[in-house]
């Protein structure tokens, strides 16, 4: 297939199959967020991979609609504030790096046949408290 193939196809997903999703391709979609461009090369986020039932199922708090804790996996991806790259003029990258990063791991799963839904309306309190980030 080819790129534009790719995104054509690539959509969000809401509904998901209880199959667990094979670590050869887990390993794929997370070094396509490795290789995501980010300012200056800065690489200012970390993927936190979810895949404990528990921990799936508390998400309910951070995002009501069920169709999102009950995929196989939830892949989290965090800025890290102070590793990114700011502009002279006070233009933080913080925001667009994570959205790049977040970018690649959607078009990879899809190449792989693997449905995702990118969400951004979620309770971030919820989801530090949940996975004990800071």
């Amino acid at each position: 297939m080819d790129f534009s193939q790719l995104v054509q196809m690539r959509g969000s997903v809401r509904g998901y199959l209880d199959t667990p999703v094979e670590e050869e391709k887990l390993d794929l979609i997370l070094e396509a967020a490795r290789l995501a461009p980010t300012a200056a090369n800065r690489q200012p986020f970390r993927v936190v991979v979810v895949r404990d039932d528990h921990l799936r199922a508390a998400f309910a708090t951070a995002y009501s609609r069920e169709w999102f804790y009950t995929a196989p996996v939830i892949l989290v991806v965090c800025g890290v504030p102070a590793e990114a790259w700011t502009r002279s003029d006070g233009f933080d990258s913080l925001v667009t790096d994570a959205a790049i990063v977040t970018d690649h791991l959607t078009l990879q799963a899809a190449d792989l046949g693997l449905g995702t839904c990118w969400i951004a309306n979620f309770d971030p309190q919820a989801v530090r408290g949940i996975l004990r980030l800071p």
